[in-house]
C-alpha cells in the first residue's frame, strides 16, 4: 500500500533503520514482526478473530512508536488523544503489549467478583497502543456489528485540571485499524511549526540519530519526510475557496492554528468564512479561552470582536501579562470579575489589569480585600513550594527559576 512511493530496496534500508510503513503512516523504533506461536496464544484470549488488519500489523512489527495528531470528540470535550505507543510484544513497563492485556483480563476479572456479569474469560476489547495509563486504543474482537473497530479510551483527570475531562471517556476511531491509522494526521508542518513542542519532533530527532549514529543517509531521510509529510492537513486551499466553515474538523484545526501562531488576521479571516467561533476547541475550553491560556491576546481580542463567547471565568485562566484595553473588552462581553483573576494578573505584571478587574469586583461583590488575600496566600504557598522543588533539583516546571521568583515578587509586592 505504500510501494507508490518508495521501492523494495528502500523499505528494506528503512527496515534496517528501525521504520516500518503501515496504512500510509510511518512506524519509527519498529520492532521485530510477531512469532506465529505468539499470534496463537494472544487468539486464545479473545472472544473473537483477531482482525486481520491488526495481524497484518503484528506480521510487520509488534510494537514502535507513531508520531501523529488525533483529534476526537469525547464526553462532549474535543480531545487530543496521544496514540504515541504501539505495544511492544516482551515490551517493558507501560509499553508492555502482554502487560496491558494482562490489566484487562484482571480488570474484568475484578468486575465478576464485585457483582458483575458473568463472563466467559474472554477479551472483547483487546488493548494494542496508546501512551501509558492515560491514553489507550483497543480493537473490538468480539463478534457483532463492532467487530474489527478501534476505539480510543482517555483517562479522566482531577477537577483541578481546568477544561479537561474529568470522568474516563472512550470512542470510536474507525471501522478498521487501517482506517485508524488514516485518522492520524499532522495538524502542523512538522519543518515549519507553530511552537516549541511540536507533532513530529520525535520522529525527526528519531532519524538525526539515525543519520548521525548509523548512517541513514540524507536522501533516504527527506524522501521519508516527504513521505510523513503528505499526513498533513490542508485548511487554506477550503478557506481561500470558501467552504472551510462547512468542515468542522477542519475549521477547529485552523482555528487552534491562528491561536497557536496569535494571529489576529487569520481568526478575521476565519470568521468572515463563517467559521464557528463556539464549541469546545481542546478539552472543554472555547477559543476565547484558549487564546487568553496560550497568551495570545491579538487573536483573544480579534475572537471577542469577531462574536466569538467569552466563558465567565475566563478571566481565571490568564497565565500572562494582559493588556487593560483586553480585561475591558472580556468583562464587557461577559467575564466575571474575581479575586483569583486579580492575583492571575498580579502575578503575571500585569498590575493596570489587576486593578480594572479589582474595581469591577468591588462593584459587584463584597469584601475585596478577604478574598484577595486568600487567593493570594494560597497562589503564593503554591509558587515558592515549586521554586523550593525546582532549586532542588525535583521538580521541572514551565516558568523555571526565575519566572517563578518574579511571579511570588509580583504577589508579595502588591497593594490593591
Amino acid at each position: 500500500m505504500d510501494n507508490d512511493f518508495f521501492g523494495d530496496e528502500e523499505l528494506a534500508l528503512l527496515r534496517a533503520h528501525g521504520i516500518a510503513l503501515f496504512a500510509r503512516r510511518v512506524i519509527f523504533d519498529a520492532q521485530p514482526p510477531m512469532a506465529e506461536a505468539q499470534i496463537a496464544s494472544l487468539q486464545a484470549l479473545c472472544a473473537g478473530p483477531l482482525p486481520p488488519e491488526l495481524l497484518a500489523l503484528w506480521r510487520l512489527t509488534a510494537g514502535g512508536r507513531i508520531d501523529y495528531d488525533l483529534h476526537l470528540h469525547m464526553n462532549g470535550n474535543e480531545e487530543s488523544v496521544a496514540w504515541s505507543e504501539l505495544f511492544w510484544n516482551g515490551g517493558d513497563g507501560p509499553r508492555d503489549l502482554q502487560g496491558w492485556i494482562d490489566h484487562e483480563l484482571e480488570g474484568a476479572r475484578q468486575a465478576v467478583d464485585h457483582g458483575g456479569e458473568p463472563w466467559d474469560g474472554k477479551l472483547t476489547l483487546l488493548p494494542f497502543g496508546g501512551l501509558e495509563d492515560c491514553d489507550r486504543v483497543y480493537a473490538v474482537v468480539e463478534p457483532g456489528p463492532d467487530y474489527g473497530h478501534v476505539l480510543a479510551w482517555k483517562q479522566g483527570l482531577p477537577a483541578a485540571w481546568s477544561h479537561e475531562m474529568h470522568e474516563d471517556g472512550m470512542t470510536t476511531i474507525a471501522h478498521d485499524l487501517c482506517a485508524a491509522f488514516e485518522a492520524l494526521r499532522l495538524d502542523e508542518d512538522p519543518l515549519a511549526p507553530a511552537g516549541d513542542y511540536f507533532t513530529g519532533q520525535a520522529l525527526l530527532e528519531y532519524l538525526d540519530q539515525r543519520h548521525q549514529e548509523h548512517d541513514l543517509s540524507i536522501e533516504l531521510m527527506d524522501r521519508l519526510i516527504a513521505f510523513y509529510r503528505r499526513a498533513m492537513v490542508d485548511w487554506r486551499s477550503p478557506l481561500a475557496a470558501g467552504t472551510l466553515g462547512q468542515d468542522a474538523p477542519l475549521a477547529r484545526i485552523a482555528l487552534r492554528h491562528a491561536i497557536a501562531t496569535d494571529d489576529a488576521e487569520l481568526v478575521a479571516r476565519l470568521a468572515a468564512a463563517e467559521v464557528a467561533l463556539d464549541g469546545p476547541l481542546h478539552g472543554s475550553a472555547i477559543a476565547t479561552d484558549l487564546a487568553l491560556s496560550h497568551g495570545a491576546h491579538a487573536a483573544a481580542e480579534a475572537l471577542v470582536r469577531a462574536g466569538a463567547p467569552v466563558a465567565r471565568d475566563a478571566l481565571d485562566y490568564i497565565d500572562s501579562a494582559v493588556s487593560p484595553e483586553l480585561v475591558e473588552l472580556l468583562l464587557a462581553r461577559g467575564a466575571e470579575p474575581s479575586a483569583t483573576a486579580i492575583a492571575e494578573c498580579v502575578a503575571c505584571g500585569a498590575p493596570a489589569a489587576a486593578r480594572l478587574i479589582a474595581g469591577a469586583y468591588a462593584q459587584s461583590h463584597g469584601d475585596l480585600p478577604t478574598a484577595y488575600a486568600a487567593v493570594r496566600d494560597g497562589m503564593l504557598a503554591e509558587l515558592e513550594a515549586s521554586l523550593v522543588e525546582v532549586h532542588a533539583g525535583r521538580l521541572t516546571h514551565y516558568l523555571g527559576p526565575v519566572g517563578l521568583a518574579k511571579r511570588v515578587d509580583h504577589l508579595q509586592s502588591f497593594k490593591l
